[in-house]
């Protein structure tokens, strides 16, 4: 079984409070899951999301990837830091439409004490790999 690398309670209900009224939020992001070294969230597809061909929008995709990576980062510190996002990229390869789910899991490819690296791929409701993103956090002090 993996090591657990969460150090603080998990609360999806805190999640949503979090983020009900920032971008996450108002494009429907949720939390579904979390094991001892993973976590799953889910967005909607629908006109929120889309670009003019009715695919998901590569940014709602990364909006997605951010969120999810963000929060992991912060869960995996000691309270009284907060985490940033300082890079991330994706890479787009299958559409996503409207209509459609797309779900999210995220593992850490490294922990370190000032920086995270984190792994997500991206699956529409099919199963079918959509994007697959990296994330790299920065851990600062709380101000």
């Amino acid at each position: 079984m993996a090591e657990r690398i969460w150090k603080r309670d998990i609360d999806a209900a805190s999640f949503l409070a979090q983020h009900d009224a920032t971008l996450p939020g108002l494009l429907g992001v949720r939390m579904l899951e979390f094991g001892p070294d993973f976590a799953r969230a889910a967005m909607p597809v629908d006109s929120r999301h889309v670009q003019p061909f009715g695919i998901l929008h590569g940014g709602g995709s990364v909006v997605l990837a951010e969120t999810i990576g963000s929060y992991c980062s912060l869960l995996c510190t000691e309270e009284g830091n907060r985490c940033v996002g300082v890079e991330v990229s994706a890479s787009h390869l299958a559409p996503v439409f409207a209509g459609d789910t797309v779900e999210a899991l995220c593992r850490p490819l490294r922990l370190g004490r000032k920086l995270h690296v984190w792994h997500i791929e991206l699956r529409r409701g099919d199963g079918t790999l959509s994007c697959v993103a990296r994330l790299t956090t920065a851990v600062q002090a709380a101000r």
